[in-house]
């Protein structure tokens, strides 16, 4: 016999406000290719996991989502609308993965890519792309201070997968962080990055929505 497989599941994050897209209608819940964005959020994560968690604002509560196994209102900020979707992964969870609705091209070989490297040892693999161009960092009057080493830098996507006893952890007393690999970082855990897709842009605005309908041609 051989090993038993890992359980895991994930939290797909689709309760943001989208004050940047430009519509009335959230970015996620706008169609791509015959389907909303967040369709393709959720059948990623439904090919890879083994349940899935969608985190939604309140407005959406009551929508049916039978792709997914629960439907949970989010918190004020996105590291509270994580802890919203933890709350109900469970118990026997051995991988989590957090998902942004708003990046709809991740695809399943990502999501596959970031939980083998977790179930083969990290304590979380995010998703990373080399960055090409030159990085400053500036004062608060736009004045150059430090050109930063390019090589050592990346910018990180979705989706990340953690060990969701240190996921859970790093949650611990509800901290604030743009991304979960931040939190799991402080507790000195172990966080490695894979190769990200230059494709997996996030929708932020409506010309987004345009560029990944081209994707898919």
């Amino acid at each position: 016999m051989g090993p038993e497989p890992v359980r895991v599941w994930a939290i797909v994050l689709a309760a943001g406000q989208a004050t940047r897209y430009g519509s009335d209608t959230p970015k996620q819940y706008e169609h791509l290719g015959g389907q909303r964005v967040l369709d393709w959020s959720i059948d990623a994560a439904r090919r890879t996991c083994d349940g899935v968690v969608l985190v939604v604002a309140e407005a959406f509560a009551g929508a049916p989502e039978p792709g997914v196994d629960a439907v949970v209102v989010g918190g004020a900020t996105r590291s509270a609308s994580v802890r919203s979707g933890l709350r109900v992964v469970p118990d026997d969870a051995e991988i989590v993965v957090v998902h942004d609705a708003a990046r709809p091209l991740a695809g399943a070989a990502l999501f596959d890519t970031v939980i083998g490297r977790v179930a083969a040892g990290a304590d979380g693999a995010v998703p990373g792309i080399p960055l090409t161009d030159t990085v400053k960092r500036v004062d608060d009057r736009g004045r150059v201070r430090e050109t930063l080493d390019r090589a050592e830098l990346v910018t990180v996507q979705t989706p990340q997968a953690f060990r969701a006893g240190v996921l859970r952890e790093a949650h611990r007393g509800e901290p604030e962080a743009t991304d979960d690999a931040a939190l799991v970082e402080e507790l000195g855990s172990t966080v490695v990055v894979v190769p990200g897709d230059p494709r997996n842009l996030k929708i932020t605005f409506a010309d987004d929505l345009r560029i990944a309908a081209l994707h898919l041609t």
